[in-house]
């Protein structure tokens, strides 16, 4: 029996309740395949600030890279904004990230048949849209030195050289063979020096890659095109800023950013999280849709483990339990039949698998 040793990190808020329904379904899919997942957890964000002072512990930085894939909640709160910024949660992501080299992150943008009026764009617009958008992480603008804030004049560098514009294309291509062979490259090339040079380097990439079709487009269109006419893209690919942006606006095509999984990849490892924060408002009601982190375990199945049969079922099994009219409070107007709790949709889940 294969066995695969998965790093798990609840994070804040929301994160524990979300990921514990993720590995009730895990188990359910790796029992019924034949292969076994051994769990170890690590602490990052504003939990491990509480217990270490610190919010990314070396201790989590080893066993992660020592793990075949992380499975990540969501990090942060109020609680902990009044911090000085080298402490807060979201500097402990940002190095998080950094440590684990993971510089590609793959946000998919389906929309369910079950939930196309959860959508608040016309049922034609977005029926059959099938996104990947290629984000870079760890570079840009959010990791560009020097950076300053004097209480005057603040400023940040956004920086980007050849070889990791070269990396995160070449990710968005071979994405793109396996799908249907078309990449858009987001950038602001008409303004920025970075985005000209972002654009050239994608023209060469694309010589190796004869059979997709490459396209470019300004970020503040792409941001339009998301909303008019989805069903043009099929892989995405750009710098940090533009995907952080692009990636929400996304989400909100396809009705719910609850129902968004995405994966951070790299050489060293992968981490794999729900594209949403950690909902402290909501924390610990029971409320919260686990969806997006189901099927972020079900991404680190097919793309870290190569389990494409047990992730298939997770898929189906999610889509089962939207037909048979199961959702959580924030899906509650769209066709629901039953609204369950996170647990109760994690069961649903799980019992569809088993």
């Amino acid at each position: 029996m294969k066995k695969y040793n998965i790093s798990i990190i609840k994070g804040d808020g929301i994160g524990p309740e979300i990921v514990d329904e993720a590995i009730k379904v895990l188990d359910a899919v790796s029992y019924s395949c034949g292969f076994s997942l051994e769990y170890k957890e690590y602490l990052m964000g504003g939990i491990a600030i509480d217990v270490t002072g610190d919010p990314l512990p070396e201790e989590t930085v080893t066993g992660v890279l020592n793990s075949d894939a992380c499975l990540f909640g969501a990090i942060g709160g109020e609680k902990w904004d009044t911090l000085p910024r080298d402490k807060r949660p979201e500097t402990g992501l940002l190095k998080f990230r950094e440590a684990m080299e993971v510089y590609a992150n793959l946000r998919p943008a389906i929309i369910y048949d079950e939930l196309v009026n959860a959508s608040t764009l016309k049922p034609e617009v977005i029926e059959g849209v099938d996104i990947m958008i290629v984000r870079e992480l760890i570079g840009g603008i959010y990791f560009g030195q020097p950076r300053e804030n004097d209480g005057f004049k603040a400023f940040n560098t956004m920086v980007y050289t050849k070889p990791e514009i070269e990396r995160i294309g070449k990710q968005a291509f071979e994405l793109a063979m396996k799908r249907d062979k078309r990449v858009c490259s987001v950038d602001k090339a008409n303004v920025l020096e970075v985005s000209q040079l972002w654009r050239d380097t994608m023209e060469e990439i694309a010589k190796d890659y004869p059979e997709v079709e490459l396209s470019h487009m300004y970020v503040d269109n792409a941001a339009m095109q998301l909303v008019r006419n989805p069903k043009q893209f099929d892989v995405i690919v750009t710098g940090n800023i533009f995907g952080d942006i692009l990636s929400d606006t996304a989400s909100m095509v396809v009705g719910s950013i609850g129902l968004l999984p995405s994966a951070s990849t790299g050489d060293k490892t992968a981490i794999y999280e729900p594209i949403h924060g950690s909902a402290p408002d909501i924390a610990g009601q029971g409320i919260a849709n686990p969806i997006a982190t189901i099927e972020s375990a079900g991404m680190m199945l097919r793309y870290s483990l190569g389990e494409i049969e047990a992730a298939d079922k997770i898929d189906a099994a999610i889509k089962k339990a939207l037909k048979d009219g199961y959702r959580t409070g924030d899906l509650a107007a769209y066709d629901a039949k039953e609204v369950v709790s996170t647990a109760e949709m994690g069961d649903v889940i799980a019992n569809n698998i088993k």
